[in-house]
């Protein structure tokens, strides 16, 4: 093992040291040939991209999503106007809007409030209503006083198409289906199905890949699509919002802008790094060559790491985002420790070459950084425990980015220094400007009262703050108030019933045992041959659906699900039967009557108030629920098992008969799982990190000094936010696990340099004098510039991004106060090495 390390050793001095031009000419051939594919690396904000592709709720949202039908739909919110919403002025800037929007390319419809059908104005009876025998807004002898009534009051239009005030009013954008993309994705669901039973052969996990590779393909095309079609959209909007207050919404609006603050971030925090590495290195070391070269090694890791990822397929999303300036964090924080170790050899022995300086850096930083990068590494590796595929991509990315930035930075920094001339430093160990890591020194020699008090504060401030963590998905907070984003959901959740939706879905496969048990049921009593809505006969006409079990079962979920304080717009068959009602001197309409309804009733209109909420083959009734995701007290996780629970009880059904799909739920998942993948595993990752502590100190008590301080430096991050009722979302609950792998970084060089100061014959005051006035200011500037680059995604445009920047870089600085005095505390009280190394 000895001889391959010499070999190793020799084959680096011969390549890099003598030979550095070279080595750069092959560097430079490498990355310019990545630089290449660099430009192709894609980005991906879509909502699939945030799901866990084996959950059992994406394959019955998907299901839902298919039986029901589903079109992806825009929302234009119309407000402000002057005068009523259904005087003629306002009408005809909707109807002048409504036919600018229907030219746009990609849309299929649009619906307004003057295109539905009115069905009080004048009233008009079942009859005519199954017949599909009414008029619109714009026809002739409609009464405008009974169609605002109307419209105010109407259980379908009200809290959809306008706000119970009648101040606001929704356009609904349809647009066309790409058949192409959902008979791909189809594909891929069945294969999927397939390989969750494990019934994929060979043959088919090809099949599989292929599709998926297709389905990559095909997004390009669509999201460029999908951005044309909304600047197109929102050129129109632009042109009205003169006279009108106008917001866009929708899925696809917002997966478009985020792609844009994606880009945005990329391009902004790149820039802003790099500008921040300026400032640092300049004031920090003040010379010309130790700006340069570490801004070739973060230009040469960051191209090379882009074009990998663009030949790998990789994607950016909302959760990667920041990768970019994670990588140049990580590689100056990297640099740095080179040029103090440079620095350092220089001071000490002047007279050597300048190959033998660089040399002798290499060797005595090369273990230390390595371990430290392996920490790191496995702090990122543990997002690959997630389910999500974006996240574990992440660790990925990161991983692999760690790994370049360490294989680049000990070749391209060394063979440009070693080009360059010997220069006595910039002398900086005993200025008044770093006195605060002297008196960290003398805290932790002198005043253990007080340290041990502040840690015991902190424990117990970080406990507390533990027990009230909680995860939470309100994607509209993800959003500055500023934003067109924000603003449009916000009017939407307001005013237009809510933003989020949950489908509830009623299956009645044992609705014979059911009626047969429920004594409420009105023909409960009635012999089986003279009940025409018999369940036994109910699957030969869809018009034989409409029994009264089914009916009021779906009645009670409806007026359980209307009454809640989280839900706002509820639409189901319920929403039919309240329209009749309202026809028909309060009575609801009979069994007979619904049956006659349905039957009758043209299909244009059984498409929007029958198909949505019924599905005669799978025997089962969907109510479709928007949830108010802007109450600041709202639990979603909680209010999905209320809502699971309560309706059992309410309509009778057991509870597998009850189902709740849709994005609310899918959201909540994807949260619930990281909580369990990313808290819940800091200890596998803590005893990942013991256990390399302990390979690299072969000491079981050092490697628990080692790691104590980290841990609690992320504890009380954590801590922290349970305290300030800061909810852990997609991006802030991976801080444990990345902030722990970075901030060893620091406890490992500082336990090396400790251990060479005591073999060198200090003692374990001395070893901490020694080890602040060298290795401290390393860690002094690594850390300052990690936090501040931390602290620059507080300029996102998302709030995720923004906590997790703060908040990281607050661990950055918890993590560096405690491996500058908790951590060589421990080491002064428990002596983990051996008396001989030092004088006691």
């Amino acid at each position: 093992m000895q001889k391959l390390n010499r070999s190793i050793i020799q084959a680096y001095e011969n390549l890099v040291i003598r030979r550095p031009i070279i080595t750069l000419v092959v560097l430079i051939l490498c990355m310019g040939t990545l630089g290449y594919f660099a430009k192709d690396i894609r980005i991906d904000a879509s909502s699939e991209s945030l799901l866990l592709e084996d959950d059992n709720d994406l394959r019955f949202a998907r299901k839902i999503s298919k039986t029901y039908g589903q079109n992806d739909l825009l929302f234009v919110t119309f407000s402000k106007f002057q005068g009523s919403l259904l005087d003629p002025q306002t009408t005809n800037k909707i109807k002048g809007l409504k036919e600018e929007l229907a030219k746009v390319d990609g849309v299929e419809n649009v619906l307004t409030i003057l295109d539905v059908p009115l069905l009080s104005s004048p009233p008009v009876s079942i009859g005519d209503l199954a017949q599909g025998k009414f008029p619109t807004l714009l026809a002739e002898g409609v009464d405008l006083k009974l169609a605002f009534d109307e419209f105010r009051n109407s259980p379908f239009y009200r809290d959809l198409l306008v706000s119970s005030d009648m101040k606001t009013t929704a356009l609904i954008i349809f647009l066309k289906n790409n058949e192409e993309s959902r008979s791909l994705i189809d594909e891929r669901d069945g294969l999927l199905d397939r390989a969750a039973k494990k019934q994929l052969t060979t043959e088919s996990k090809k099949q599989l890949i292929r599709v998926r590779r297709q389905i990559a393909k095909q997004n390009i095309k669509t999201n460029a699509l999908s951005h044309n079609r909304i600047q197109s959209i929102r050129s129109v909007l632009i042109k009205h919002r003169k006279q009108v207050q106008l917001f866009l919404g929708g899925i696809s609006m917002i997966a478009d802008d985020m792609v844009s603050f994606i880009r945005y971030d990329l391009k902004f925090f790149g820039i802003g790094m790099f500008v921040l590495i300026l400032l640092i290195l300049g004031v920090t070391f003040r010379r010309f060559r130790f700006v340069i070269l570490p801004l070739l090694c973060c230009l040469f890791s960051v191209t090379t790491m882009m074009g990998l990822l663009s030949l790998l397929n990789l994607e950016i999303t909302v959760i990667s985002s920041n990768f970019i300036s994670l990588q140049l964090i990580l590689t100056l924080a990297l640099v740095i420790h080179l040029i103090v170790g440079y620095n350092e050899c220089v001071n000490k022995e002047p007279n050597l070459s300048q190959s033998e300086l660089v040399f002798k850096m290499v060797r005595s930083k090369f273990i230390p950084c390595l371990y430290a990068s392996l920490t790191t590494i496995a702090g990122f590796l543990s997002l690959i425990l997630s389910d999500i595929k974006p996240v574990m991509n992440f660790g990925y990315m990161m991983s692999g980015g760690i790994i370049v930035t360490l294989i680049i930075t000990f070749i391209l920094y060394p063979s440009l220094l070693v080009l360059l001339k010997p220069k006595k430093p910039h002398h900086f160990g005993d200025t008044d400007k770093f006195s605060l890591i002297r008196f960290f020194g003398k805290v932790t020699i002198n005043d253990s009262k007080i340290l041990t008090g502040v840690t015991l504060l902190l424990i117990v401030i970080t406990i507390t703050g533990l027990v009230r963590l909680k995860v939470e998905n309100s994607f509209i907070d993800y959003f500055k108030k500023e934003s067109e984003i924000y603003k449009g959901m916000s009017l939407i959740d307001k005013e237009l019933g809510g933003t989020t939706p949950v489908d509830v879905i009623l299956s009645f496969a044992n609705a014979k045992e059911g009626e047969s048990s429920d004594k409420s049921a009105p023909d409960s009593d009635d012999e089986p041959f003279d009940d025409p809505f018999d369940a036994e006969e109910s699957t030969n006409e869809d018009k034989y659906w409409f029994n009264p079990y089914r009916m009021g079962a779906i009645e009670k979920a409806h007026a359980y699900l209307d009454g809640l304080r989280e839900t706002g717009k509820v639409l189901s068959l319920e929403t039919i039967q309240r329209i009749i009602k309202q026809l028909n001197e309060g009575k609801s309409a009979d069994n007979f009557e619904l049956a006659m309804l349905y039957e009758k009733l043209p299909d244009k209109y059984k498409k929007i108030i029958v198909n949505p909420y019924v599905s005669f083959e799978d025997n089962q009734a969907r109510l479709w629920v928007r949830i108010r995701d802007s109450l600041p007290d709202i639990n979603r996780n909680e209010l999905l098992q209320k809502m699971q629970a309560d309706l059992s009880k309410v309509t009778g059904l057991k509870q597998d008969q009850i189902r709740l799909g849709g994005a609310m739920v899918l959201y909540n998942n994807m949260l619930q799982s990281l909580f369990d993948s990313q808290i819940k595993t800091l200890g596998f990752v803590a005893l990942i990190l013991f256990l390399m502590f302990w390979v690299l100190f072969r000491s079981f008590k050092l490697s628990l000094i080692a790691l104590l301080p980290n841990v609690l430096a992320v504890a009380t991050i954590l801590g922290f936010m349970g305290l300030f009722k800061i909810p852990l979302d997609l991006m802030t609950i991976t801080i444990g696990a990345i902030t722990i792998g970075i901030a060893v970084d620091d406890t490992i060089h500082y336990i090396y340099r400790f251990r060479t100061e005591l073999e060198n014959g200090a003692s374990y005051n001395e070893a901490v004098e020694r080890s602040h006035a060298t290795i401290g200011y390393a860690m002094y500037y690594t850390s300052v510039t990690i936090t501040i680059g931390f602290c620059i995604l507080a300029f996102s445009n998302f709030w995720p991004t923004i906590y997790f920047g703060l908040f990281t870089g607050l661990a950055m600085v918890l993590a560096l106060i405690a491996s500058l005095t908790l951590l060589p505390k421990l080491l002064i009280s428990l002596k983990p090495f051996d008396v001989r190394e030092g004088q006691g």
